[in-house]
């Protein structure tokens, strides 16, 4: 009580200019003892948030008796890189001239000549998996993130949240002082939290980025890319025709955004993670670099291949000896193709290559930036040469239209050959069939998302750092996976892994630093055993051996059952002398395979992948991700709304009403009431020349423009559409009516609808990327020009 009394007296005393008035105590006064607070909790680095930095100046009674010490900022560690993670997106191991594939990659080439190659690194065989454990340092399983995030499930190795007891490389740099920088694409925010009412924690913004300029789902349009600035949607800067393509727009995002934190703290390090678009589908390159392959592939898969082995023996990126495996018999022989397939099946190859070659330009146009900002000596450069292997999720035929694929819909050649000329353009969204993803693969076997071989999981490797790797251009040759790139990334920057991040206990990092590879060519593999898992595609590597079963077929996305993955043969691999997989030893070592194979349910448990699912297109069912009874009725107001298409309302093919409260002004109204979906598959209800009309249209096997046969009155009107499904019809069909104040306005048939639209967005009161109906692509967004109070969607019945 006595202390208390005398604060308040010298305060009183300091008020009233009574600076000098002698205070009781020990003759120094009652200030003068105070020289610091009390000290924050110690910390050695591995709790993040860092403590508040205890003071260390003293309080007097007046600043002119007292000596401060203003918290500074937390830095990071002297001389501590930056670091730029660069991942491209569904490359084969042997795609690349650098690796050698067929694609030139000069600027990647200029990076491994000055730094090191690896050939035996390896990802999980999928987007959104790799993504997490490449920024977990732990496996993605165990990060929750076993499948894709559209395919959540409510399991903890599945459910596409990213647990907060696995913190990501950005935090943990973010917060020992580096500037964190996330451009191009994400995948890895639960799809129900895509939304502007989030959450945003699991955003990159909340996962340690200062700054987030891309895309948040598996793919998008490149020239009308779905777009993210932080946590906003924005519009892109210009259009196609005016020259815009996404992966030129993030590059341009990163050179500024990396100029800028420069030349606001000339020595703070920073952090970028450049996730291209390329090459995942669709395949969209420019036009002047399609020229470029006209006839570079006619001669084939097959014949591709053994170019590429040659190519890649005669460079020393895989050992001498190294068979190519030879063509599974799922995937036609290029000489079995009529002259037609092979018009169609080489343009989509040249377009997939030029999109590479576009690429690797574009990724060279920002690491040059670096160089010419002298920057780049200091920068730990790792180059990821795909998330997976090459995709063959365009079927044995390819498609003018992947997402039609990954529906389940497999579109033919009869749909690209028709617009073959158009593949690449603003109006395609192609992949390439089979065979080209299998030969890009070489010399491995399968594709993406076949994590038992190596076809879905080895993608090659560039290191990059000047002034800390003293070696130049060699092949590094040690087994390493995704999850080694984060302890590596903390071992070169001094940055202890940390273990308690916002008051919460971490998992341990489950990856292994490859520094002791940068300078010692023959140092003995750290990682001795890495488990492999995706939709029961499944492999264990341990000393040396891999032991793997396959289910199904990459390109088939429905009806993989348990009786499939159980009947599924499992392949036993000596990779030490075997580099390819291609010498089968299970009938030789069948204890091998055993212990293997229990070895392989031990990493399962201990990295929570059980229960195994061999469902693949099923899990897309939004059902899985909701709690208690799914919504059957939703509502919205104005003519603001805009909400990625699986957080709206979820129509089609079931039987459902739609409700619009409009208000008409005098001389009536035209523009968008509601749509989904974009110029490729989607609906919409609009109003042109005072007449509704209602637009459904799907990858070129639906095409319905239903016309209202009454004008839309002025004042208040009550617009609806009724779906009712056909019982008999095996394509989801069924009829479409229209009212207008109760009074039926027009239907028709709609003989085939999906529940998916690609990814573009739901939306009130205007159609904001690319138009569902070609009759109002001249009006920009066709913004409603009268009121939306109000409209409502119900399900009629489940």
């Amino acid at each position: 009580m006595r202390s208390r009394f005398l604060l308040a007296v010298s305060l009183v005393a300091v008020g009233l200019g009574l600076g000098g008035v002698d205070m009781p105590g020990d003759g120094n006064g009652l200030f003068a003892q105070s020289t610091a607070q009390t000290a924050s909790p110690a910390s050695d680095g591995t709790q993040l948030p860092k403590p508040d930095p205890a003071f260390k100046g003293k309080i007097g009674v007046t600043f002119k008796d007292s000596t401060p010490d203003y918290p500074l900022p937390v830095k990071a560690p002297q001389g501590a890189p930056n670091v730029l993670v660069i991942l491209l997106d569904d490359v084969g191991f042997g795609m690349c001239s650098t690796f050698g594939g067929p694609v030139p990659t000069p600027h990647m080439q200029k990076l491994a000549d000055n730094g090191l190659k690896y050939n035996r690194f390896h990802t999980t065989a999928l987007c959104s998996p790799t993504r997490a454990a490449l920024l977990a340092g732990r496996n993605h399983h165990s990060v929750a993130t076993g499948v894709i995030i559209e395919m959540g499930t409510g399991y903890p190795g599945y459910t596409g949240l990213i647990p907060e007891n696995a913190a990501l490389v950005s935090q943990t740099l973010r917060d020992n002082g580096y500037a964190t920088g996330m451009f191009g694409k994400w995948h890895n925010t639960a799809e129900p939290d895509i939304s502007p009412a989030g959450p945003f924690n699991r955003w990159p913004t909340g996962l340690g980025f200062d700054y987030f300029y891309g895309f948040n789902q598996g793919e998008t349009n490149q020239y009308y890319p779905t777009l993210y600035r932080n946590t906003s949607w924005v519009p892109q800067p210009k259009s196609p025709e005016e020259g815009y393509h996404f992966t030129a727009d993030m590059t341009d995002e990163a050179i500024r955004w990396t100029q800028n934190i420069r030349a606001a703290s000339p020595t703070k390090p920073w952090f970028v993670y450049f996730s291209t678009s390329g090459v995942h589908a669709p395949h969209q390159p420019p036009r002047d670099y399609l020229a470029k392959y006209k006839g570079k592939f006619d001669h084939g898969w097959d014949k591709q291949r053994e170019l590429t082995h040659a190519k890649q023996l005669a460079d020393k990126v895989i050992p001498q000896g190294t068979k190519l495996t030879p063509r599974p018999s799922e995937i036609p022989s290029w000489d079995s193709r009529s002259a037609d397939e092979k018009k169609v099946y080489t343009r989509l190859m040249e377009n997939y290559a030029a999109y590479m070659d576009y690429t690797d330009a574009e990724v060279g146009r920002y690491v040059e930036s670096l160089r010419a900002s002298g920057e780049l000596d200091n920068t730990l450069v790792m180059y990821i040469v795909g998330d997976n292997g090459a995709s063959a999720e365009g079927g044995l035929e390819g498609t003018f239209s992947e997402i039609a694929s990954l529906i389940g819909l497999q579109l033919g050649l009869e749909s690209t050959i028709k617009r073959i000329d158009e593949i690449g353009g603003p109006t395609s969204e192609p992949h390439v069939p089979v065979g080209w993803a299998w030969a890009m693969d070489a010399p491995f076997q399968w594709t993406k998302q076949v994590a038992s071989h190596f076809g879905g999981t080895r993608n090659p490797m560039v290191v990059h750092w000047p002034k800390g790797i003293k070696a130049k251009g060699e092949l590094r040759t040690q087994f390493h996976h995704v999850i080694d790139v984060v302890p590596t990334i903390l071992d070169c920057c001094s940055i202890p892994e940390p273990k308690l991040v916002n008051g919460i206990p971490q998992k341990p990092i489950e990856g292994v630093s490859m520094r002791y590879t940068f300078d010692d060519e023959k140092a003995t593999s750290r990682r001795t055993t890495q488990y492999f898992e995706l939709a029961t595609n499944r492999a264990i590597y341990h000393d040396g051996w891999v032991a793997c079963a396959r289910t199904g077929l990459p390109w088939v996305t429905l009806g993989k059952d348990l009786a499939l993955m159980q009947a599924a043969p499992w392949e036993l691999y000596n990779i030490e002398n075997d580099f390819s997989q291609s010498d089968d030893l299970a009938a030789k070592e069948p204890e091998k395979i055993k212990a293997l194979q229990a070895r392989l349910i031990e990493e399962a448990k201990k990295y929570d992948v059980l229960p195994l699912d061999p469902r693949f297109s099923e899990r897309f069912d939004p059902k899985l991700r909701e709690a208690g009874d799914p919504p059957t009725a939703w509502t919205y107001f104005g003519t603001s709304v805009w909400l990625p298409e699986p957080i709206g309302p979820q129509l089609f093919p079931r039987a459902h009403t739609i409700t619009a409260a409009l208000e008409i002004p005098k001389g009536g109204a035209e523009g968008v009431v509601t749509c989904a979906g974009s110029f490729s598959a989607g609906w919409s209800i609009y109003l042109k020349e005072k007449k509704p009309y209602f637009r459904y249209t799907a990858f070129d096997v639906a095409d319905v423009t239903i016309p209202g046969t009454v004008e839309i009155p002025e004042g208040k009107v009550e617009l609806k559409t009724e779906f009712t499904p056909d019982p008999k019809s095996k394509t989801n069909g069924g009829t479409l009516k229209m009212f207008v104040n109760g009074k039926p306005a027009g239907e028709s048939k709609l003989e085939r609808t999906f529940f998916r639209h690609g990814l573009e967005p739901f939306e009130v009161g205007r159609d904001s990327i690319t138009p569902v109906d070609p009759a109002y692509k001249d009006k920009g967004v066709f913004a409603f020009t009268g009121a939306i109070n109000k409209v409502v969607f119900k399900l009629t019945r489940e």
